[in-house]
């Protein structure tokens, strides 16, 4: 008598992956539907990113040893959730303040460990080395930097302007003694122009740092182009 053949199991459905899956696409979607980028901490995620890439002088929040040590960004001096939202806030008024400006390149918005940073193209606002402003190109960009420190975002910031070269000597005639000098005018009288039209002295400081913070390397024209810049920071807390 021949033996039945056993017949195989039947294979398990699979159709479940395809609901399962449609869940996770709308749980995703609810997800990124509550996010509210003005809440987002725009240092916070610089130092994220630069943590990530084992960066520790970019890194503000993490406890490597790095040139935050010595600038009090510890984790003591960490921002609060209440300053995190206004500097995000504060980013978004920026980038809305300033967009034709940095369309033109007249204008760069970054952030770091320092904060918000708005950076001043030198070629456009100053002549060649000299410190003087060169208002017809600058009056605008000055005045809405002056509106954009009353708006409300920034309310009780406090502020550096910074003054950058590039690695070129100053000319043998110039009454800049070096890079130093021209830097640092640079800084004082932007914040001289700002003070006319009404900023608080009291909320800002100004620095001179020359050649030796460079964006871009100084080895092309376009590099040193970028290099000759005023800084605006917007100071995080660890940075007063």
């Amino acid at each position: 008598m021949a033996k039945k053949e056993k017949k195989e199991p039947a294979k398990p459905s699979t159709a479940w992956q395809g609901t399962y899956g449609d869940m996770i696409t709308l749980m995703l979607c609810f997800f990124v539907m509550l996010y509210d980028p003005s809440e987002s901490d725009a240092v916070q995620m610089a130092a994220l990113q630069a943590s990530i890439s084992n960066n520790n002088t970019g890194g503000g929040l993490s406890v490597s040893p790095g040139s935050l040590s010595d600038l009090g960004n510890v984790v003591s001096a960490l921002p609060s959730l209440e300053k995190g939202k206004a500097l995000g806030a504060a980013y978004k008024k920026a980038v809305s303040s300033f967009t034709p400006e940095v369309k033109s390149n007249k204008v760069t918005l970054t952030s770091d460990e320092r904060g918000i940073i708005i950076s001043l193209a030198s070629d456009t606002f100053f002549q060649e080395g000299s410190a003087e402003l060169n208002l017809e190109a600058s009056r605008e960009v000055l005045q809405k930097l002056f509106a954009f420190f009353n708006s409300p975002e920034v309310a009780g910031r406090k502020w550096r302007i910074e003054g950058h070269t590039d690695n070129v000597p100053v000319s043998a005639g110039s009454e800049y003694k070096s890079n130093w000098e021209l830097s640092s005018a640079r800084a004082a009288n932007v914040l001289h122009f700002l003070s006319d039209l009404g900023v608080d002295e009291q909320q800002f400081s100004i620095a001179g740092y020359a050649d030796t913070r460079p964006k871009f390397s100084n080895d092309t024209a376009q590099g040193r182009a970028y290099n000759r810049r005023v800084d605006v920071v917007i100071l995080d807390d660890g940075h007063f």
